[in-house]
């Protein structure tokens, strides 16, 4: 007998089919899976959104992912890299204007003089804010060794996102080749648990190829990878990449946004207490995707303070809005767009995860 959307949000867990069913549901299911979201988030994270100042501190890239404007195969980007002393500016700027945490973002390398200014700007920025400013890092695949001597530095939040946790549809959207393996991320995703980071990671909902069956899968894969953090959003295409020359197989853009909100809603009713972002690429469709976001699960929301001249070098898609505004007109419109969604900033506090808390016994 099918289950009706009111009996499966009554569960307390969801098998494959609920997933599927409640990815397929129409207005009216879609609008009770939102308040459902709601209420979730309110209970057990509350209404505060938690700032990760962004410094997307360069696109230099040896990977060639297929959907990605900066991928290494791109010629017509211009690169770009910040130095040192603009970073631990945004950093200072980020922790003098309370936001508490910040984000180090950039291409994937793996060559020692990278890794090695990694660990200084991690140093250094804990330095600069008395030990206090929280750090989240996303760069990509790196040894263990690597993830351990960056944890040491004081980073404590890692993302790194699967993209799509199956392994088939994650070797079409990237070459096939050894550094582009399915394994390695997998494998890296454990090291990061394992060393004791926040572990994120995410998918783009709306790819070529993908079906509802691998989005409910993705939910399913961060349930049961016990994942303390997600950030996920539209697949929104990049006239640059092998990928774009699918676009005709691509579902509209609204389509993909309302299917990226139910995402949202639907792991935050499924893993109560974890944080999940905002993501920029909801805004590059919906001038309130951010909003629309946080009113249904997502608490988190990433400020770009990246100085404003580097930040339209930095496409991974097209359409990303913000690329022309400072970091304080940034600052000041996420505040008002967060009071419109009924939530508040929550000044001055880390924002770690419940979930991983919860996960090592803190």
């Amino acid at each position: 007998m099918v289950k009706t959307i009111d009996e499966i949000l009554e569960q307390s867990h969801f098998s494959r089919e609920d997933v599927i069913q409640l990815l397929q549901t129409d207005i009216v299911g879609r609008n009770k899976i939102y308040t459902r979201a709601a209420q979730i988030k309110t209970q057990y994270v509350g209404n505060k959104v938690f700032y990760r100042g962004l410094v997307e501190f360069s696109n230099k890239c040896v990977k060639d992912c297929y959907y990605c404007g900066i991928r290494a195969g791109n010629s017509n980007t211009i690169r770009y890299d910040i130095s040192d002393e603009a970073i631990l500016y945004a950093v200072k700027y980020a922790y003098d204007n309370k936001y508490a945490s910040v984000v180090f973002q950039s291409g994937e390398r793996e060559d020692k003089a990278f890794i090695k200014r990694i660990t200084n700007l991690l140093h250094k920025s804990k330095e600069i804010t008395n030990n206090e400013i929280g750090i989240t890092i996303s760069l990509g695949e790196q040894t263990k060794e690597v993830y351990k001597e960056w944890f040491d530095a004081g980073a404590h939040r890692y993302l790194l996102r699967i993209e799509s946790s199956n392994k088939e549809l994650f070797e079409k959207i990237h070459p096939n080749n050894d550094r582009h393996s399915f394994e390695r991320r997998m494998q890296a995703l454990r090291d990061l648990q394992e060393i004791g980071y926040q572990t994120g990671t995410g998918v783009m909902i709306g790819l070529p190829f993908q079906t509802i069956e691998h989005l409910a899968d993705d939910l399913l894969f961060f349930r049961d990878f016990s994942i303390d953090m997600v950030g996920m959003g539209p697949y929104v295409e990049h006239s640059e990449t092998p990928l774009y020359q699918y676009k005709d197989l691509l579902l509209p853009q609204v389509e993909r946004f309302n299917l990226a909100l139910k995402m949202i809603a639907i792991l935050r009713i499924m893993m109560k207490d974890i944080n999940i972002a905002a993501a920029t690429a909801l805004q590059a469709i919906d001038k309130a995707g951010r909003e629309k976001a946080l009113k249904v699960g997502a608490n988190i929301i990433m400020p770009n303070i990246t100085p404003t001249e580097n930040r339209s070098n930095y496409l991974l898609y097209e359409n990303k809005p913000c690329i022309d505004e400072s970091a304080d007109d940034c600052s000041s419109c996420l505040e008002a767009r967060i009071s419109i969604a009924g939530d508040t900033v929550a000044y001055n506090e880390w924002g770690d995860s419940w979930h991983y808390k919860k996960r090592v016994n803190l």
